[in-house]
């Protein structure tokens, strides 16, 4: 089957736009025979489709892309990120409410960390929004344990090396002592595997407890354990301006959406251990001013 020349778009980019699977996870469904077009199973994801080819995968034929939507989760602490996990511990999808669509995660956060993390129905957003040029800062109210001063926490400011492991400076801020624990409020513009664990465990400290409260210009706020709320498309357009990019037009309402059936999963306290001073350094309310 020969790739169509200079019309339509790479098959891989067409199912991850309709909330199949990433552009990776769809080149491997391809791969294992999969995916047909038009009646013929695809061999290499080097093809492109239009708007008129029937697509099916596992024989089952594939919607047209919905437009892209956006969700705020808090998540628990002890759930894994991914759809599926190889030890069999709970992921995320298990609790979220059974009327959200097809959703995937943009970026992660490890098990023993909670708070704000971003789904998206669209596989191009859930892309652009995880590039390292996005160049967002995700923020983290951090406890540790031990006494951080000005002078121990410099590296982190400054940039440090981890097993090898270069990290970029972070922005931190020692927010208040509490008995043998302390609470900083840590920004990052990558978010490495464990990164701040890492680094904070580098400088002899280690993390009790993390939560992330920001990403970007979307805030952690007052939501409670387990709750999804549902980003607006005008803030989707006001904020990340995706109604049309150089590689790919989503299709955004423009008219103000019915409201989500999305439902509290055992709802708790939002962020106990979090003071009031430290919520406005943390800028969970009022944007990210420092």
């Amino acid at each position: 089957m020969t790739e169509k020349k200079h019309e339509g778009e790479r098959i891989a980019k067409r199912l991850s736009r309709a909330g199949v699977a990433s552009r990776r996870e769809v080149e491997r469904m391809i791969e294992a025979g999969r995916v047909s077009v038009n009646g013929k199973v695809l061999e290499s994801p080097a093809f492109n489709v239009v708007p008129a080819d029937r697509i099916l995968v596992d024989n089952k034929p594939v919607a047209a892309a919905e437009p892209a939507r956006l969700w705020k989760y808090y998540k628990p602490k002890g759930l894994v990120s991914t759809n599926k996990d190889e030890k069999g511990r709970e992921t995320i999808f298990d609790r979220l409410p059974s009327d959200l669509p097809r959703v995937m995660t943009i970026g992660r956060l490890d098990l023993n960390s909670e708070g704000l993390l971003l789904l998206t129905n669209d596989g191009e957003l859930k892309r652009k929004l995880e590039l390292p040029s996005t160049g967002w800062v995700r923020k983290y109210r951090v406890r540790v344990n031990g006494y951080p001063t000005d002078e121990t926490l410099a590296p982190l400011r400054k940039g440090i090396t981890v097993e090898g492991e270069r990290f970029l400076p972070m922005q931190v801020v020692l927010d208040r002592q509490q008995g043998a624990n302390a609470w900083l409020t840590i920004g990052l513009r990558e978010g490495k595997n464990r990164e701040i664990r890492r680094a904070i465990e580098s400088i002899n400290m280690t993390v009790n407890r993390l939560i992330r409260v920001s990403y970007g210009p979307f805030q952690l706020g007052e939501m409670k354990l387990s709750e999804v709320e549902e980003i607006r498309p005008k803030v989707l357009r006001d904020q990340l301006g995706i109604e049309r990019t150089a590689e790919v037009e989503y299709k955004v309402a423009t008219t103000k959406p019915k409201a989500p059936r999305v439902r509290q999963v055992r709802p708790g306290s939002a962020s106990p251990g979090i003071s009031l001073r430290g919520k406005k350094r943390a800028g969970i309310k009022g944007g990210n001013k420092r």
